[in-house]
């Protein structure tokens, strides 16, 4: 019994710190207020400050907000610098952000939707490994969690060309940079959740109904994978996780 609950005390979450990414809706949100469930001290950014403050008035702990976007690196420099001035150390940083556009094929996908999905959903992740990691490296310890998706995996027209794009160097980002932080003990875990339904289904080019919704995965779903990752001992490391619907295939 004194075993087990030796094993329950290390595996605590309660008074680290976690900065969650696109915290403002959808999986980020879901994350963020399990991650305060479990005790936490959160702190949640995105583009839009009333999106971040709604998720933080649905906390029964005190959640900090602040403006940031990833795919502009003063803006996540300054993002960094404040959250340092507020916690003592990062423990946990959450990648979530990202965007999908209706246009998706090659023969329909601008330029500018390519640099707007690379720029946010993989150059966004690098951002913040990049000024997210001196913030652990001190301690020899921290855990960095990227929200993937399948599509990072698996090319396929659902996610359309740049999404998948974006998501398959999102994943060699975490891949790679996990091997190099090895000797600081720092784990990166990328999560590549299949159909979830989030405000990103609405801009496929035809959003899926109200029966498909019902079918596929809640945000709440990836939130729970998340707190299972962060719970693991730090000589635990998943290097990838993939959660996708019953109903989703994968090939």
């Amino acid at each position: 019994m004194h075993g087990w609950i030796g094993i329950v005390r290390r595996m605590s979450l309660t008074g680290q710190n976690a900065l969650v990414l696109g915290g403002g809706s959808g999986m980020g949100e879901a994350i963020a207020l399990a991650l305060a469930k479990e005790g936490m001290n959160v702190a949640i950014a995105g583009r839009r400050l009333e999106n971040l403050d709604a998720v933080a008035a649905q906390s029964d702990t005190e959640m900090l907000t602040r403006t940031a976007d990833v795919g502009d690196r003063e803006s996540v420099r300054a993002l960094f610098e404040w959250f340092a001035g507020r916690f003592d150390r990062l423990h946990l940083l959450v990648n979530s952000a990202g965007v999908n556009v209706p246009n998706r094929s090659m023969a329909e996908l601008s330029p500018e939707d390519w640099d707007k999905l690379m720029r946010i959903n993989a150059t966004g992740a690098f951002n913040c490994l990049h000024f997210g990691l001196p913030l652990m490296r001190p301690h020899k310890a921290g855990l960095i969690i990227n929200i993937s998706s399948i599509a990072g995996l698996r090319a396929n027209p659902l996610g359309g060309v740049a999404y998948n794009a974006s998501k398959f160097a999102m994943n060699a980002l975490g891949t790679s940079a996990a091997g190099d932080e090895l000797k600081n003990n720092i784990r990166i875990t990328t999560i590549c959740p299949g159909e979830v339904d989030t405000p990103i289904l609405d801009d496929r080019p035809e959003p899926p109904s109200a029966e498909h919704r019902a079918t596929i995965l809640r945000a709440t779903d990836v939130a729970e994978m998340v707190v299972a990752v962060a719970r693991l001992p730090a000589r635990a490391h998943v290097p990838e996780l993939t959660i996708k619907p019953t109903s989703q295939l994968f090939v």
